[in-house]
């Protein structure tokens, strides 16, 4: 009949087709939240996807950071603006003695103000109750004012400065069979005691750490009184760190002279792409990702594939594909916040259970907002693969069921 014209749905009026009103708008979050909740099962699968791959991502994430901060612990708490190192270091704990000329070569140099001294080295625990362990000793410079074991929990680092006194992190007691504070063992052969418990401190190559004074870790490793691993140097203030190390450079060509930065990223660099340990981890992060985007993508696929009825409903009454699009999309936005948050509470209750183990898992704020972007780039993703299969809809199959 002339004039008639053909209804239309609530919602889905007003503006030509391709276009979105306002009032479309409004109403598109609410059909995708209607259509999210309505089939409760198939959310709880598309949640448990998110949130498997959120774990699966973050745990993989926060052990690489973890082992990163790991290797360069000792380093990051040392301030020094240049190291002077063995030829040939490839990390912190590849340790060989200098000559003990070092020192004096150092304070000599224009533009140096002071120099510390540190002992690292590879030593024997004899247990107790029986058994050896290997583990890395170090010795720093607290007597003349040098760095001091830090997160110490139990005991003071002014205990460290008695004679055999050795400091050790609480999570490595049941690896070095002894009890806590106070307990005695055997380190090359020598009788020490452990006078202090550190928190934390761990290091990458699961090997324990032992802190003791300058002193008696040369004592222990058998180095003369002027030898040790490192140098750490210090710049007077307004010196030029390049003229500083070239003429270090100059004065000692058989050692490596490297400024803090230099040295971190050597460490760093050789155990997370020379070694095995660091490509698994490496491999394990990207792993953790892909598998990510895949269940994601599979679960929002799926639930979108059991709503092409609706959707061809919709296309039918007259909805325009951008109406679908949008629906679908804010679907998958949803999904992402409602996922994240259950995936970063069971990851902080993960990482929280594990604190006080040698797994060294870390979340960072950069981390966290990192993983909520990639949840919600995994979502989106995979709304734009639904949203190819919904684009391909014939709105006149509705009318065969």
């Amino acid at each position: 009949m002339a004039g008639a014209t053909t209804p239309t749905p609530p919602g889905l009026s007003g503006p030509a087709v391709g276009e979105i009103s306002p009032k479309t708008i409004k109403m598109a979050p609410k059909l995708a939240y209607r259509n999210l909740f309505h089939d409760r099962l198939s959310l709880v699968v598309t949640l448990v996807g998110i949130v498997f791959s959120l774990i699966l991502v973050a745990v993989q994430c926060g052990l690489y950071i973890g082992s990163e901060q790991k290797i360069a612990t000792v380093i990051d708490k040392t301030p020094a603006d240049l190291w002077v190192v063995p030829f040939g270091t490839k990390s912190f704990d590849d340790p060989s003695l200098l000559t003990g000329r070092e020192k004096y070569n150092i304070l000599s140099t224009p533009g140096v103000e002071n120099v510390q001294e540190m002992i690292v080295n590879f030593a024997s625990w004899r247990k107790p109750g029986g058994g050896k362990k290997a583990f890395i000793l170090v010795g720093l410079d607290t007597l003349r004012g040098g760095v001091e074991p830090w997160n110490i929990i139990e005991g003071s680092p002014a205990e460290l400065k008695t004679p055999n006194s050795l400091a050790v992190d609480k999570s490595y007691l049941k690896d070095l069979g002894i009890d806590g504070l106070g307990a005695f063992a055997e380190v090359n052969g020598q009788r020490v005691q452990v006078t202090a418990l550190t928190g934390g401190i761990r290091s990458f190559t699961t090997l324990p750490y032992g802190f003791t004074s300058l002193e008696t870790a040369r004592k222990l490793v058998n180095a003369a009184p002027e030898q040790a691993t490192y140098q750490l140097v210090k710049l007077a203030p307004g010196a030029d760190v390049e003229e500083v190390r070239q003429a270090l450079i100059e004065r000692m060509p058989d050692n490596e002279v490297l400024t803090h930065t230099e040295f971190r990223d050597r460490s760093l660099n050789y155990w997370m792409f020379n070694t095995a340990a660091g490509a698994a981890l490496i491999a394990g992060a990207a792993l953790g990702v892909i598998v990510g985007v895949v269940i994601v993508a599979q679960t929002l696929y799926s639930s979108t594939k059991d709503h092409l009825n609706e959707f061809a409903t919709l296309r039918a009454l007259g909805a325009s594909a951008s109406y679908i699009h949008a629906v679908i999309l804010i679907q998958a936005v949803l999904s992402a916040i409602i996922g994240y948050i259950v995936g970063f509470t069971l990851t902080m209750l993960l990482i929280n259970a594990t604190k006080n183990s040698t797994l060294n898992i870390v979340m960072t704020p950069r981390l966290a907002i990192g993983l909520f972007l990639l949840t919600l780039g995994m979502c989106i993703f995979a709304a734009i693969s639904a949203i190819f299969k919904v684009t391909r809809i014939d709105p006149a199959g509705v009318f065969s069921r």
